[in-house]
């Protein structure tokens, strides 16, 4: 009898699905070539959301079977912000980290700390390693935005991320 109430939740949801692909193919020779654009990419933005929800509920179900966390450093601890709020984890693996945030967090591939790492450390200014930070999240991670609220590089949050980077983070050339 169990198996009978995720059956009717599945053949529901399949209905509505086929429901809502009826009504889309009625819509698309309506659509001039700007609209069909405009649908694609959205398909694709929520695909892309889609992937990055189940990478991070696999994350809080890998992190909620194992208490212990580790550091970019490992078996450093977790590092954390100045003020508290940001923290960074490393995965046992080493393979992906994660940005918290009060109650959210982004997953960052191991490339991709890489990236954020050369950028907090190389050479300039607080204010254009900030601001290169924040054109980093812009192009190539909006996500990010919707956890740690940053409006442009003069931002508060964005200033302790950077510290949190060059604090606990160095990148090693060939390494």
């Amino acid at each position: 009898m169990k198996s009978k109430k995720p059956a009717a939740a599945t053949a529901q949801k399949d209905a509505e699905k086929e429901s809502l692909v009826k009504e889309l193919r009625g819509l698309i020779p309506k659509l001039d070539s700007e609209g069909l654009a405009f649908l694609v990419e959205q398909a694709r933005i929520h695909l892309y959301n889609m992937q990055v929800e189940e990478l991070n509920n696999a994350a809080i179900a890998a992190n909620a079977a194992s208490a212990k966390t580790t550091s970019i450093k490992r078996g450093k601890g977790a590092a954390k912000a100045e003020d508290g709020k940001l923290r960074i984890n490393g995965s046992e693996s080493g393979s992906s980290y994660y940005l918290y945030y009060r109650n959210g967090d982004v997953m960052f591939s191991r490339d991709e700390m890489t990236c954020l790492v050369k950028i907090a450390n190389a050479p300039g200014t607080d204010l254009e390693i900030r601001e290169r930070l924040y054109n980093w999240f812009e192009r190539e991670r909006k996500d990010v935005f919707s956890v740690v609220p940053m409006q442009d590089k003069f931002s508060d949050h964005l200033k302790a991320l950077a510290v949190l980077l060059r604090k606990n983070f160095r990148f090693r050339e060939g390494g």
